[in-house]
């Protein structure tokens, strides 16, 4: 009896963080498919809200530049995404979500936008951490 229990306390031990790991990535997963589901709606503000941490010290890296801040990057998105036409139909890709703690994340893919008169795509790296808001994207690199 000691050893089953003991079996069985060995196994919590490897099984519960795995659990953890799935909660988190399937949580992680929904924040982009609901930013998604708003972009393509043409609602920026429900697509920063939805998935970037409300703070200055938000980082957003394309190109050779670096925006810090939520209104900074939501000010950039308006900027270049000022029509519908330019938002276009955005999907993401090729998703890797890798947890590295309870409240850490990097999560790295492709995606595309779908517009009538092209079709840009690139690759991307978030981190994403566990915030009392839920995951929130705190560094976005998007080439």
């Amino acid at each position: 009896m000691k050893r089953a229990i003991g079996s069985l306390l060995v196994s919590l031990l490897f099984v519960t963080p795995l659990i953890a790991q799935s909660k988190a990535t399937s949580e992680i997963r929904k924040v982009l498919e609901d930013q998604t589901a708003a972009w393509n709606r043409g609602d920026l503000d429900a697509f920063m809200s939805i998935g970037y941490w409300r703070s200055e010290r938000l980082k957003f890296i394309s190109g050779d530049k670096i925006t810090t801040g939520w209104q900074q990057t939501l000010d950039n998105y308006r900027r270049t995404y000022s029509t519908r036409e330019k938002m276009g139909v955005l999907t993401f890709s090729d998703l890797e979500i890798e947890v590295l703690a309870k409240d850490a994340a990097v999560v790295h893919g492709s995606w595309r936008l779908k517009r009538e008169s092209d079709e840009p795509k690139g690759k991307f790296t978030l981190v994403f951490r566990k915030l009392k808001e839920g995951w929130r994207i705190v560094t976005d690199h998007t080439s």
